[in-house]
């Protein structure tokens, strides 16, 4: 048995109603995460691109160091020329340190990540290049 028809259009009309405003409730509640996670995005992109900054610097600095001529100091400044060139905004702070044995050299550039949230410092950076130090060596000894 059927309900009357005044019956179930007041049930239909009367459950439209309950759910208006339910999407702005909702919206309310998810946007704060969606918002979160944007932001979490674009700041781990900062932070990786930060990264690679430092990376070329030290590769770049332990090719000029290793070179047979060269010495620890080119290599640093040529990390530190390379930052000036590359790092603007994105890496700050920086600093370049080089350390040799004698038979490897170690370039390593820190640095700090551009923040995306006003107030709060960014993620500190820190890469690292080594390798041996190229020198004259006679055939056959």
């Amino acid at each position: 048995m059927k309900p009357p028809a005044r019956l179930t259009n007041w049930w239909q009309g009367r459950r439209w109603s309950d759910d208006r405003g339910d999407t702005s409730i909702q919206m309310a509640i998810i946007f704060p995460f969606v918002l979160l996670a944007t932001v979490a995005v674009i700041q781990a992109s900062m932070w990786y691109y930060a990264r690679q900054i430092a990376l070329t610097a030290a590769r770049e600095g332990l090719t000029a160091a290793r070179a047979y001529p060269s010495s620890p100091a080119d290599g640093a400044a040529q990390a530190r020329n390379v930052l000036g060139r590359t790092a603007g905004d994105s890496l700050s702070g920086y600093s370049v340190s080089v350390g040799s044995d004698g038979q490897r050299v170690r370039v390593q550039v820190s640095g700090t990540a551009l923040s995306m949230i006003p107030g709060v410092p960014g993620l500190q950076v820190t890469q690292s290049a080594s390798g041996p130090v190229e020198r004259w060596t006679v055939p056959g000894e």
